[in-house]
């Protein structure tokens, strides 16, 4: 790694002016020592600039000379100072709140927009956390994927599901990310909730499209959440009491001030409340974030984060379940020099179920885990080129089940299905580099390798095919075994390596709007098992292999930004395509639970969605917020190959479960005054693409029913409107402790819903029957928080 480094110094020096100079350091807030992320640094009347990164450090170089060096972010006040560069420098520095200065500020975010503007980074969306805690949501509880889904592009899995699909694109294709660490359930009580404590949050950026080279392993988005550093200045806590759970964060200084640390918990207490109801059912949750930092020296700091989560649920004494997820990454921020700063990541995570049938007397257990290193570098060149490069490893452990019964008497044996090893490597670099004073490009690559590791017997099939068409019943049929391969531990199963190009290009039209444009190539080596359109517990995650062949997706998109009145308004407007290579389908009547041979249900498709999406914002004034709308289709098709036959829905294209063709969101926010505030969500979405039969016969006394193509019927449309008002009552100023009450009521007009449509035989009168189930009418709320 240092020859690299010191070969992409020497190959770049020349970009460098001979009377330039660094002023370089780090970005915070002044009340609690958080780094700010995102934060916008320049030279006054130049065109002279950057943006802090994950760790609130910044380097700007310029000629030799007397500047005003500026530094806006938005709920800052912007702070200023003049700077003599005749050498390098080192400036620290620490932003103050607007809500805690006495005077009343007057924001200008001119020159801040004009640095969003010029900045090549397209389909990307970032929402700050107090605008999310603003939002009204379910039973009171703040989610960070239920606000990600009022932007445009982005819809849930269905009422109260906290699963999303971006852009067309499956709830698999999303890398999410906490602290660095994979996230592969993000799903509290199943689907209801979110895993993320909004107290612990301090910011979350999607990326939908245009997913920098640093980040691999999904083809369809990336969501970079980063937990709170915890206050390094002073102790303090934050809470709330809700209906069905509370929760309890806090944070402060540590080793002498030269570190800080957070802790946050929450928990349900909703089977209490069911159980005093007399309900045999429960179901309930909590979380645990932890986070640690210490500061060896000026430049060099060590992080330790870790997230701990579970759900457990019963019905009946039939039925429980209980799973969660297991996070944990160590850092290591170190800064060369004011031009070269390095992070050094090792990270540890596991997602795991275990499913109970007591009627059946065994458990069914099911994890992924994996071990992750990753060394990434920023380093600086000159003004106007920067450079990212970077190595990391993943090696995965796929545990798919393991049956064990419960009882001596249990009807079952115990059943392992065989454990799957892979191990995924990359290499990346990519330039940010500004080619005139209106053009600005980013571009680079990343090279990532697979290899599905021995350690286990193959099956092999007659003609190579784990899938055959039958064209007597013109049905896909598993395919012959006709023995087993072994492959040792030292042995690998398959490889696959791919280049992944991405480039995007900003060009600033005046000083109000640009255009943008974007592609990028993602590679996904790992694939979701599930036959459903949500996120469930039960679903089992897959390497690629010698049957499985990687996702391959191809994106491009282009958009025009413009800021109105000063930045009062701004509007986001951007079309997309995109395709996705070897995405797996399933054929009709597929086992995919305690399955060990998985390949025999699967056949490779592709699919490809393409859309208009629609960004106005209100960034200003006491009434602030949103209108998000997206025009777009997503369909799937799946030739017979090599297995025969036209293929699923006779090889057409056929709609996902997640296309939407009108999706239309809005959010705003209204302060009346210093007591009352308010907040409403609109929502209106095409319904959900589904199956329904066609028609019924009877064959030799049996009811057998035949099906319309597949997803050729819809949901209804869905629909809701919710509301919030939050009273913070009269301060005391000797008193530390800050309270608010958060009302809210979730779907005020009371809709039902469809989550689902069923279809059936009346016992007693013969006829047909279709069955809507909704999960939620009105929901009203209450929650009291805390701060102190």
């Amino acid at each position: 790694m240092k020859k690299i480094i010191l070969l992409i110094l020497f190959s770049t020096s020349f970009l460098t002016a001979q009377e330039s100079f660094t002023v370089s350091g780090t970005i915070a807030d002044k009340i609690n020592g958080e780094s700010l992320f995102g934060t916008s640094i320049y030279l006054k009347d130049t065109s002279i600039g950057g943006i802090s990164n994950e760790y609130g450090f910044y380097s700007i170089t310029a000629p030799k000379g007397t500047y005003t060096l500026v530094v806006s972010y938005m709920g800052y006040s912007d702070f200023r100072q003049e700077i003599t560069l005749e050498s390098n420098m080192k400036l620290n520095i620490e932003l103050q709140e607007f809500s805690t200065e006495l005077n009343e500020v007057v924001v200008t975010d001119e020159e801040k927009e004009r640095v969003n503007l010029r900045k090549a980074e397209v389909s990307v969306n970032k929402l700050n956390i107090n605008t999310v805690k603003q939002m009204p949501v379910v039973l009171g509880e703040v989610d960070v994927l239920k606000s990600l889904q009022m932007l445009p592009g982005v819809t849930n899995n269905g009422e109260g599901s906290s699963g999303f699909h971006v852009r067309g694109g499956a709830a698999d294709q999303n890398l999410v990310l906490l602290d660095e660490a994979i996230i592969y359930n993000s799903s509290h009580m199943l689907g209801f909730f979110s895993i993320f404590n909004a107290d612990a949050i301090k910011d979350m950026k999607l990326y939908k499209g245009g997913i920098p080279a640093r980040f691999g392993g999904r083809v369809s988005s990336v969501l970079d959440i980063r937990q709170k550093d915890g206050n390094n200045k002073n102790f303090a806590m934050t809470g709330g009491l809700g209906l069905i759970s509370s929760r309890l964060a806090a944070e402060g200084p540590m080793f002498n001030n030269k570190g800080s640390f957070l802790v946050a918990g929450r928990a349900s207490y909703v089977h209490h409340l069911l159980k005093a109801a007399g309900e045999e059912d429960a179901v309930s949750f909590y979380d645990l974030n932890l986070k640690s930092n210490y500061g060896i020296n000026e430049n060099n700091r060590l992080y330790l984060s870790g997230y701990f989560g579970r759900d457990a649920f019963n019905i009946g004494n039939s039925f429980n379940s209980s799973y969660g997820n297991l996070s944990g990454n160590l850092r290591w921020n170190h800064i060369f020099n004011e031009r070269l700063f390095s992070n050094l990541s090792l990270i540890y995570s596991k997602y795991d179920y275990d499913l109970g049938l007591t009627f059946a007397e065994f458990d069914w257990i099911s994890a992924i885990e994996n071990f992750n290193i990753k060394y990434d570098l920023k380093y600086y060149v000159s003004d106007t080129y920067k450079l990212d490069f970077g190595v990391s490893s993943i090696y995965y452990d796929f545990d798919p089940g393991q049956i064990r019964p419960t009882t001596e008497t249990s009807a079952i044996n115990p059943l392992s299905l065989d454990r799957k090893k892979a191990l995924e490597s990359g290499v990346y670099i990519n330039a940010e580099h500004k080619l005139t004073n209106k053009l600005t490009a980013q571009y680079g690559f990343r090279y990532s390798t697979f290899s599905r590791l021995g350690g286990q017997a193959m099956t092999d099939y007659a003609n190579d095919l784990p899938v055959v068409y039958n064209p007597f019943l013109g049905i896909y049929e598993r395919g012959e075994s006709i023995g087993e391969t072994n492959y040792d531990k030292g042995k690998t199963i398959a490889n696959y390596g791919n280049i992944e190009p991405r480039a995007s290009l900003a060009y600033q039209l005046n000083d109000d709007s640009s255009l943008k444009a974007g592609y990028s190539r993602a590679a996904q080596y790992i694939h979701l098992l599930s036959n459903t359109s949500s996120v469930t517990p039960l679903d089992v995650w897959t390497p690629s292999g010698k049957y499985i062949k990687p996702q391959l997706s191809d994106q491009y998109a282009l958009g025009y930004f413009r800021n109105f009145m000063g930045g009062k308004y701004s509007l986001e407007s951007e079309i997309y395509y995109k395709t996705v290579d070897n995405r797996i389908d399933y054929i009709d009547g597929s086992d995919l639970i305690g399955n060990n041979t998985i390949e025999q249900e699967i056949l490779n498709g592709e699919s490809r969605s393409y859309g208009l999406e629609l960004l106005l914002r209100k960034n200003e004034g006491d009434f602030t917020g949103w209108i998000a709308y997206t025009l777009s289709k997503s369909e799937q098709r799946t030739p017979g190959g090599n297995a025969g036959g036209l293929g699923i829905s006779d090889g057409d294209w056929y709609n996902t479960s997640y296309d939407r063709t009108h999706d239309l969101s809005i959010t705003g926010a209204y302060k009346l005054n210093d007591k009352w505030s308010f907040g409403t969500n609109m929502v209106f979405q095409t319904g959900r693409p589904v199956t329904y039969p066609n028609g019924q016969y009877e064959y030799e006394g049996i009811s057998v029913t035949s099906f319309a193509p597949r997803n050729s019927d819809r949901l209804p449309a869905y629909h809701r409107l919710d509301i919030s008002a939050t009273y913070t009552p009269n301060r005391k100023p000797h008193k530390r402790i800050r309270g608010e009450w958060v009302f809210g009521i979730y779907n005020i007009y009371n809709q039902k819903n469809a989550a689902s449509i069923s279809f059936g035989q009346n016992l007693e009168t013969g006829a047909n029957e279709a069955t809507r189930t909704a999960i939620f009418g009105i929901v009203p709320s209450a929650t009291y928080n805390f701060k102190f």
